[in-house]
């Protein structure tokens, strides 16, 4: 047992020794780390956009059209700044960056409104920020259900005032967020995008190593082993890989998850012990996921398209922008077996929500399932590649009970 312990921490430092060698490995592992989260947290920390510039075009030439482009100027989030004769001049306004939204009032809009037929109105917006998007959508929704509910009291007959208020809004509401005071963008995203990085930066930095070995056809055990160390196997060597990586990144993440939000004044509330606990089997997952995927690479080069297209696939079935509730079960079951899904949602209820650690129990025991399973498949990869490709270790690879 002692020897097998030594083994592992052998590999866990000859590794350690790689990963501080190599100046790619240090740009994805630090600086990555260290400058992505700011970057990303900077673009969005404005949380709310005003007077978004929009132009409109109008089809329809009548007083209700021209009621609502009033309505939407009027709104603290859009600023209607001119208009187009057709779709086309709105589109090169938007292009010259002159607008960043376009309003679209179709002819059949007021003629559907006095014949009690339901109309639309369309919005487009420029996509280099999704709060251009959002100030526009949530602009003409509202201008849309305070117009359709004076049409309503018109249709009525106008009796008293009392009887037209509870017309326009017969239930009373108020609109009371939790946990996002300010309704921003960025108190929604970033927490869940923080954690999606760690994840991500490992499958960036491990897969670029394993590409490396395979390079060089240095593939496993022949890069880390010496005269003294005969029986090192793919149990230890993935054991000992994965605690050098762990490791580095429990020291990154009080960077990512804690200083980052701090510095820019995002929501925490949620205890740093509880949050520390839920880190330990995400970290682990994250790491064994990402030294599982990274045999994908048969060359250092791959790591960066692996990286990419694996990025904007788990943003979306993590459930940050497609709402977890209305997901396809089927996805839903994929989305669960990437250790970032159960880690966003368990991080963003104790962080953003004050959640205690028997809140995201489910959460937490589906990262410890996640530690096991691709410890065992990182376990077998390594495995498959020291018998199948190593050139010097063909037909004498010891087995992981040695």
């Amino acid at each position: 047992m002692k020897k097998s312990m030594l083994d592992i921490y052998y590999v866990w430092m000859n590794e350690l020794k790689i990963v501080l060698k190599d100046p790619a490995i240090l740009i994805i592992f630090f600086l990555v780390s260290f400058g992505y989260p700011v970057l990303y947290t900077y673009i969005y920390n404005n949380e709310v956009v005003r007077d978004v510039k929009v132009v409109v075009v109008d089809d329809s030439h009548s007083s209700l059209g021209r009621e609502f482009v009033r309505k939407m100027d009027a709104s603290p989030d859009v600023r209607i700044v001119g208009r187009a004769a057709d779709m086309a001049e709105a589109k090169e306004l938007m292009y010259s960056k002159e607008a960043y939204g376009i309003l679209y009032i179709p002819s059949d809009f007021s003629r559907n409104l006095h014949s009690n037929k339901q109309t639309q109105v369309n919005v487009y917006a420029d996509m280099s920020s999704l709060l251009f998007y959002k100030a526009i959508l949530l602009s003409a929704t509202e201008v849309s259900l305070d117009m359709g509910a004076d049409i309503r009291v018109s249709d009525m007959g106008f009796k008293s005032q009392e009887e037209d208020r509870v017309t326009m809004q017969a239930v009373s509401n108020e609109w009371v967020t939790l946990y996002n005071v300010p309704n921003g963008f960025a108190s929604f995203l970033i927490p869940a995008v923080l954690i999606l990085i760690i994840q991500q930066t490992l499958v960036l930095g491990v897969s670029t190593l394993v590409g490396t070995h395979n390079d060089k056809k240095a593939y496993t055990i022949a890069s880390h082993t010496s005269r003294t160390r005969k029986n090192i196997n793919a149990f230890k060597l993935t054991l000992g890989k994965a605690f050098c990586y762990a490791t580095v990144y429990m020291f990154l993440s009080v960077w990512i998850i804690r200083i980052v939000p701090y510095l820019f004044s995002l929501p925490q509330i949620g205890s740093p012990l509880t949050i520390a606990i839920f880190l330990v089997p995400f970290i682990l997952a994250a790491t064994f996921f990402a030294m599982t995927i990274s045999y994908m690479c048969s060359q250092r080069e791959f790591a960066m398209p692996l990286f990419v297209f694996t990025s904007v696939l788990f943003v979306f079935l993590s459930g940050i922008s497609w709402p977890w509730t209305n997901m396809p079960e089927p996805l839903k079951a994929v989305a669960m077996l990437i250790p970032s899904t159960p880690g966003i949602h368990g991080f963003v209820k104790i962080n953003t929500m004050g959640a205690g650690l028997s809140d995201v129990m489910p959460e937490y025991i589906a990262l410890w399932i996640h530690v096991g399973v691709y410890w065992l498949t990182a376990t077998l990869m390594y495995f498959w590649w020291i018998k199948n490709y190593d050139p010097r270790f063909k037909g004498q690879f010891h087995s992981a009970q040695d």
